[in-house]
């Protein structure tokens, strides 16, 4: 009876002990302060624009059932196993959208998946990329969001799964999947190269579609660019490694990157269209970038469903 008192007032403990902890160690803690030196004075609105449409931020982010690309209203539906997730309002509005915030808050979102209210972004943002951008290019892409129409009204709530309503458990899934400013680019001191791999890695974030994802939708490593099922459920997405376009030349995919073109004389659809549109809009030193970088990904095979 004695060893089991012990037992149970032991477990007790640990319980009392451990949930503190956690609730600590799972705090949204946003790395950037009011004042930061790396943010301070303007950004260039005009450098800024190359960021946004290197981002496809329109895509996802612009008003549906209109055709301004800049109206940044939100309220696209984005479907995945965890549920449904509209991204934000991101226009100018000062009450609802982010004219109130500051490089500052913005770098906070990005590079750690943090919101002014300091709380967790789920994953359905592309933080996990866009932690590699520099405070340079986070500062511009602010300048230029605050010169674009401001669009009232909030995008539709997020429907998450039962499971994951609670956002502190995007914690967790921080501390697992996350690291905070680190990027998967793969550089070799050669400048295009290393261009193109800022860009494909972090800004466009282009790993987050083509790849596959594990039972907590986390990208799987193994598999990055190797393709798979869609994200949003809807089909599969290309392997764009050299299993898939060994055949195709850094200039074909500087091309359909200018004009949804394939070399096979076909043209890309879905979603990816949608990227060509913000990509054509690149200069053609950073199309050129991102071919390179694509051209020189090791061959992975695509895995299975």
């Amino acid at each position: 009876m004695r060893v089991k008192w012990v037992l149970a007032s032991a477990i007790l403990i640990c319980v009392f002990v451990a949930m503190p902890a956690a609730w600590y160690i799972t705090i949204a803690r946003p790395p950037f302060s009011r004042g930061d030196p790396q943010f301070e004075g303007p950004g260039d609105p005009v450098r800024g624009q190359l960021i946004f449409n290197a981002g496809d931020c329109a895509s996802c982010h612009a008003t549906p059932g209109q055709s301004d690309r800049l109206k940044l209203g939100g309220g696209l539906a984005l479907a995945s196993p965890f549920g449904t997730f509209r991204p934000p309002n991101i226009s100018p509005d000062p009450v609802d959208g982010i004219g109130a915030w500051t490089a500052v808050g913005l770098a906070n979102a990005l590079i750690a998946g943090v919101s002014p209210q300091r709380e967790h972004y789920y994953p359905a943002f592309p933080f996990t990329s866009f932690t590699g951008m520099t405070s340079a290019d986070i500062k511009d892409l602010c300048a230029y969001l605050m010169t674009l129409p401001r669009v009232s009204g909030r995008a539709p709530p997020h429907q998450p799964s039962i499971l994951f309503r609670i956002r502190r458990f995007v914690g967790f899934w921080k501390l697992l999947f996350f690291r905070e400013g680190q990027s998967a680019a793969r550089l070799s001191a050669e400048p295009v190269h290393d261009r193109g791999a800022y860009l494909v890695e972090s800004v466009a974030h282009c790993a987050e579609c083509h790849s596959s994802r594990n039972l907590f939708g986390a990208i799987k490593s193994h598999t990055r660019f190797a393709g798979g099922v869609d994200p949003q459920g809807t089909g599969y997405v290309p392997n764009i490694t050299q299993q898939n376009l060994g055949k195709w030349s850094e200039q074909d995919i500087a091309k359909m990157l200018k004009s949804g073109d394939t070399p096979d004389h076909g043209r890309v659809g879905s979603s990816m269209a949608d990227v060509v549109t913000n990509t054509a809009m690149l200069p053609e030193s950073d199309r050129d970038a991102i071919a390179r970088y694509i051209k020189a990904l090791p061959a992975l095979t695509t895995p299975s469903p």
